[in-house]
């Protein structure tokens, strides 16, 4: 390789960098929903870790039928996960938000 083709190589490499280096940079933004979507799946993920099948009442049971009723979040008391992002409050939002810093 030349010199003038090393030097056209870095100055084009550096243009790159210039022009795409910003775009890059911006912050993706993220909604609301997406990130009640984030928690909901994580909670469940987190519920299902414990060996249980039924945390929401449209999961199936190891048996293959509708968990319903059966599922941790239709009964009352101990495990509660997040089956639907209208379970998840605004505050819980910001608050992964914040750790998100965005």
């Amino acid at each position: 390789m030349t010199r003038a083709m090393i030097s056209n190589f870095l100055k084009s490499t550096i243009l790159l960098f210039l022009l795409v280096g910003p775009i890059l940079a911006q912050p993706v933004s993220i909604t609301d929903a997406q990130i009640a979507t984030i928690i909901v799946q994580a909670s469940r993920d987190a519920y299902y870790r414990t060996g249980h099948p039924c945390a929401c009442p449209e999961d199936r049971a190891r048996n293959g039928s509708l968990c319903g009723r059966r599922s941790a979040y239709s009964r009352p008391g101990g495990a509660s996960p997040y089956c639907y992002p209208s379970d998840v409050s605004k505050a819980e939002i910001d608050r992964y938000r914040a750790r998100l810093g965005r």
